[in-house]
This record gives structure tokens, C-alpha cells and sequence, in this order.
């Protein structure tokens, strides 16, 4: 599978898990949204190292490729 497909269902997944889990420990309205997007993002930085290093080198090879010329 892609690995940017990956790395965002997994940002996903992390996101809804966050919520669902703060949710019930009691937090409600913007609050449980700001928490979730707090607490998905730092759990991702930590669980998601290797999915972002295949990202990051997926898109690093592809801006090294040379460019098409055009009109040959």
C-alpha cells in the first residue's frame, strides 16, 4: 500500500482513538477536539516513526527524479 495512504489512515485511526477515549473520561465540545488533535499528534510523532520516514523518503525520491522535457 502507498505509504502516504498509510501514514494518513493511520493519523486517522490515532485521531478517532483519541477522541473516542477522551470522550469517555468526560471531555465534551471543542474541548475533546482540541485534547484529541493534542493528544493524536504527539501519540503519532511517537508511534508513527517509521510510516513518516517512508513517507518522507517516498516523496524525497520522487523530487530527486529529473523532470520530463517537454516538446522531444
Amino acid at each position: 500500500m502507498h505509504p502516504v495512504l498509510v501514514y494518513t489512515l493511520s493519523r486517522i485511526g490515532l485521531f478517532v482513538v483519541s477522541l473516542g477515549l477522551l470522550f469517555l473520561l468526560g471531555a465534551r465540545g471543542i474541548l475533546l477536539l482540541a485534547l484529541a488533535f493534542v493528544v493524536s499528534g504527539v501519540a503519532s510523532y511517537v508511534l508513527l516513526s517509521k510510516q513518516r520516514d517512508a513517507v518522507s523518503s517516498k516523496i524525497s525520491n520522487r523530487l530527486d527524479q529529473p523532470k520530463p522535457t517537454e516538446g522531444a
